[in-house]
């Protein structure tokens, strides 16, 4: 396993190291202890999800607020997605900041999302299953967000305008200016 920094603080990309032969391939997608010995974070997570979505789907930017925050680990197992953190920490010094990687079923990188970080993903192949371990339990009064297109953080999310579909929720998400975090 390999793990690179970004330029967001205690964000970081892992790696697998995989073992490939003519039957295919083997990879260990997730080990506590070795997770913790070379990110030096807290490994436990206690919640998986998994979303389905088509081209176009853009799910965020998410956060669960107070003492219900999370920190993600998460992976696309199908498809292609281009992942995006932006740092809502108000007292780091990447706030404000985002950073993107394209995860893939092929290149089976994760990507560390710290909690207090708002998070979200376009779906850039024809369909994506994406995969998201949780270090708390969702609360759903304890939601928060940002809205994806907001002009202050100018994410590129890799998609023409036209082509994002999202959800009601997506739509109405407070500015960053009005810090719903």
């Amino acid at each position: 396993m390999k793990v690179t920094e970004t330029s967001l603080k205690d964000c970081c990309i892992i790696e697998p190291t995989i073992f490939e032969d003519e039957r295919g391939y083997f990879f260990e997608k997730f080990n506590e202890k070795k997770f913790e010995h070379l990110t030096g974070l807290n490994g436990h997570f206690v919640q998986d999800n998994i979303s389905k979505s088509t081209y176009g789907v853009l799910r965020g930017l998410h956060l669960q607020k107070g003492e219900h925050a999370q920190a993600k680990l998460v992976s696309c197992l199908e498809g292609t997605v281009w992942d995006v953190a932006v740092d809502l920490r108000k007292d780091s010094p990447t706030f404000g900041k985002w950073f993107g990687v394209e995860l893939s079923g092929e290149n089976k990188l994760q990507f560390y999302v710290p909690r207090g970080f708002g998070h979200g993903f376009s779906v850039l192949s024809e369909t994506a299953v994406f995969s998201y371990k949780c270090d708390n339990y969702y609360n759903k009064e304890s939601e928060g967000g940002v809205l994806w297109n907001d002009s202050d953080l100018q994410i590129d999310w890799r998609l023409a305008a036209a082509d994002v579909v999202l959800s009601d929720k997506d739509k109405i998400q407070p500015t960053f200016a009005e810090g719903n975090f």
